[in-house]
């Protein structure tokens, strides 16, 4: 029989009421999957732009092994000392490569085998940066030489390019994951060749809210079209992840869940 390995992913961790609720939640979530690697997005962790060093230790302490990102993690500029030094911080591998920091790495679980874990953004209606699909053949033919089991953060606005992404590494890589759009889509599944898929996990963090702005400023930006100062929203705080279960010879997943806490 095939060893399997269990991951699970935690979708973009908003601020102080996220972090409260990953401490809160994940350790019941990694007992109930009986979890062997961790992944969350932190871009927005340290008040709804990137992270500081204190709440990546915090995030680590909690279980969590890989933090991918997306395009915030540029927000804070001390962020860049953190991208060039903590391997296990990932930013978008298609960033130019002047960019400090790591898009992908892979993870030693000793006995458990190898996993790697590929960030990458989206360019429709986001930064025009290179190409995430060129970029993701780059790396999965580094890291398939070490493991089949490969996870892919693809932090990007548009559904279809989420979509298109997917079917192109359909078979080589054991999921693609969306993030960045803050609403958790119901169409989780395993594609043909053996990837699962989901187009947005969901924001782990404020719902009563605009994506996580306090909806008050969000209705002024969109009435009066010009910026108001960003405040992150603080109730009706939910936990969305998803865990999904590869096999590690093949790298093809098996299973994937969808897990949003508590319920809508």
């Amino acid at each position: 029989m095939s060893h399997r390995l269990n991951v699970f992913f935690i979708g973009d961790i908003n601020g102080r009421p996220g972090v409260a609720l990953v401490s809160t939640v994940l350790k019941q979530y990694l007992k109930k999957y009986e979890v062997d690697f961790c992944v969350a997005n932190g871009e927005n962790v340290n008040e709804g732009k990137s992270i500081s060093e204190q709440e990546l230790k915090e995030l680590f302490d909690m279980g969590i092994h890989v933090i991918t990102s997306g395009n915030h993690i540029w927000d804070r500029w001390q962020a860049k000392s953190l991208l060039a030094t903590e391997r296990n911080l990932l930013r978008p591998l298609n960033y130019p490569k002047e960019n400090p920091g790591f898009g992908y790495v892979v993870y030693d679980l000793k006995e458990k085998g190898h996993v790697g874990v590929i960030n990458l953004q989206g360019r429709t209606y986001m930064q025009p940066i290179d190409d995430p699909f060129r970029s993701a053949d780059w790396a999965v033919s580094k890291i398939v030489n070490e493991t089949k089991v490969i996870l892919i953060d693809m932090h990007a606005e548009a559904t279809a390019e989420k979509m298109a992404l997917a079917w192109h590494l359909e078979g080589r890589v054991s999921a693609v994951v969306g993030t960045h759009t803050h609403i958790p889509t119901a169409d989780a599944r395993i594609l043909p060749k053996g990837t699962a898929y989901i187009t947005d996990v969901g924001m782990t963090g404020p719902y009563d809210s605009v994506i996580g702005l306090k909806k008050e400023i969000a209705i002024k930006r969109f009435q009066h079209q010009v910026p108001y100062k960003f405040e992150l929203a603080q109730h009706d705080v939910r936990f969305c992840g998803v865990y999904i279960q590869v096999e590690v010879e093949t790298g093809k997943a098996t299973k994937i869940e969808q897990v949003i806490f508590p319920a809508f």
